[in-house]
């Protein structure tokens, strides 16, 4: 019988209870030569037992091992499995597909014992005051929706290294007016500014297929205007800038847990949805307060003002009343046509400026091809040619709601040679009159079944007391414990959340 280390164990304490060997053997349950054994070496059966080094059963892939190491020599990326696919079809019928697993480990023991060094991960020291990163992450994939339609955003999220200290602000894109603003957000809400601050390869702040440590000039304004020293990783390695990623990870983990306690994921629009997210930041931060402090009195205050999150532009309005700003498509009113204007680009939304005054402010459009056209900028022109409706490249837009646009489909089903003249004329009712107006006339038409055509819209606006304008219905939270009695007696509240 094989000995153990805890019958051993029991026979040291035995030895020094009994006056004789023989005794403090029985009671561990082992054999007095056994006993005397162990007593002399003073060590456990594991501690003495002899490793074994030789092989009990014939090793396969000897004669096929010297072929494998050259493969793995000359190009240390290939997979076990590729290369025991590899063997299978240079020696048909000799190596069973039960034996991926052995090949598997002796690739894995060679790599270990004989393989390249992998790459190490050097621990970093940071320093109070010192360091802050940033970045954009992208939070689609939480589902959240406003108005009960999916918003699809990122987040700039900027952290002190040392304290953690953390916040963000909602954008668009990883444009550089999206950086503006949320790095000059991120230090006026921290009231000082670190030494540096550290970004990836993005490309609002680093030149395209640049290798240098240069960065874009407009980012090099920003550096300058707040006295940061600029850093940047290396093309491939999100490990170096490490906080910054860890946290995208917890914050995002965090959002998605506050967003299930709050019981919904949608919001009725995007403030309530920022000051959600404010909220969440000063839970984050919450235990974060000594260690800023400490920073904070290392920091540097900050300068006089901020420096404009906005892109500049002089564009020319086209024959078509649109002006093209990065790849993209806005309508100005046609008085503009031929002139030259300057546009002013913020992260989610830009202006038209003429005369020195702002005539025009729109939604920023992200991506590219898009378009923005308002009715209201092309109408008087569009009315006096109508034939131009039908093929209109950006006629999509020109319905301000679903009822302009039923209202349409059903004049080219009872008037189809006049539908398009008939349709604008209601149109061009709705920006000389108020929208609303048009809007409900059109509802309760559609409602009563009745015909649409300018001159019952006209007289119905005309009568505007006797219209109700439909707006936004806001539905208050379910509360889900009025669902309790729904449940069996047993099912508590925690089961009907769930």
């Amino acid at each position: 019988m094989v000995c153990q280390d805890t019958q051993i164990r029991r026979l040291y304490r035995f030895m020094q209870k009994e006056k004789s060997l023989a005794k403090a053997a029985c009671k561990a349950g082992i054999d007095v030569k056994t006993a005397r054994k162990y007593k002399k070496l003073q060590k456990l059966p594991s501690e003495v037992k002899a490793e074994r080094h030789w092989r009990t059963r014939h090793d396969g892939f000897a004669d096929v091992w010297p072929e494998v190491t050259s493969f793995l020599s000359t190009n240390p990326g290939f997979e076990a499995k590729t290369l025991f696919e590899h063997m299978q079809r240079t020696y048909p019928g000799r190596f069973a597909d039960g034996q991926l697993r052995t090949f598997q480990r002796r690739v894995k023991q060679w790599r270990a014992q004989e393989g390249p060094g992998k790459e190490v991960y050097f621990t970093q020291e940071h320093n109070p005051g010192e360091l802050c990163q940033s970045d954009f992450s992208h939070l689609n994939d939480l589902q959240i929706t406003i108005a009960g339609q999916h918003f699809k955003h990122m987040i700039y999220h900027f952290v002190l290294t040392w304290s953690n200290w953390e916040t963000g602000t909602v954008c668009f894109s990883e444009s550089f007016e999206s950086l503006s603003e949320g790095l000059q957000n991120a230090l006026w809400e921290l009231g000082s500014i670190p030494k540096a601050h550290q970004i990836d390869r993005m490309s609002a702040a680093v030149p395209n297929n640049s290798e240098s440590d240069e960065f874009t000039i407009r980012y090099q304004a920003i550096l300058a205007h707040y006295k940061l020293t600029g850093k940047r990783i290396n093309a491939g390695q999100p490990n170096e800038n490490g906080d910054i990623e860890q946290r995208h990870y917890r914050f995002k983990r965090a959002l998605n847990q506050a967003l299930l306690l709050r019981g919904s994921r949608d919001f009725a629009d995007q403030e309530s949805y920022e000051a959600f997210l404010r909220q969440l930041f000063k839970q984050l931060n919450r235990n974060r307060q000594d260690k800023l402090a400490e920073e904070l009195k290392i920091m540097r205050s900050l300068p006089a003002g901020r420096l404009e999150s906005c892109k500049r532009l002089r564009v020319k309005v086209n024959q078509a009343s649109l002006v093209r700003i990065n790849y993209n498509n806005y309508s100005v009113h046609s008085r503009l046509i031929g002139e030259y204007v300057n546009i002013r680009l913020y992260a989610n939304y830009l202006e038209v400026w003429y005369g020195q005054k702002c005539i025009e402010s729109m939604p920023r459009l992200h991506g590219r091809s898009k378009h923005h056209v308002q009715y209201r900028h092309i109408i008087d022109w569009l009315v006096r040619k109508p034939g131009a409706f039908m093929n209109y490249r950006y006629k999509q837009d020109l319905f301000p709601s679903h009822r302009f646009r039923i209202a349409y489909d059903r004049l080219c089903e009872n008037i189809p040679s006049r539908a398009s003249k008939e349709y604008l004329r209601i149109l061009h009712l709705a920006a000389k009159e108020r929208e609303t107006l048009v809007d409900a006339a059109l509802a309760e038409l559609m409602a009563a079944n009745k015909k649409i055509s300018y001159g019952v819209v006209k007289s119905m606006v005309a009568d505007s007391q006797s219209l109700v304008t439909h707006k936004d219905v806001h539905i208050d939270a379910v509360k889900i414990n009025a669902y309790d009695r729904l449940l069996p007696r047993h099912a508590g509240p925690t089961e009907a959340v769930l």
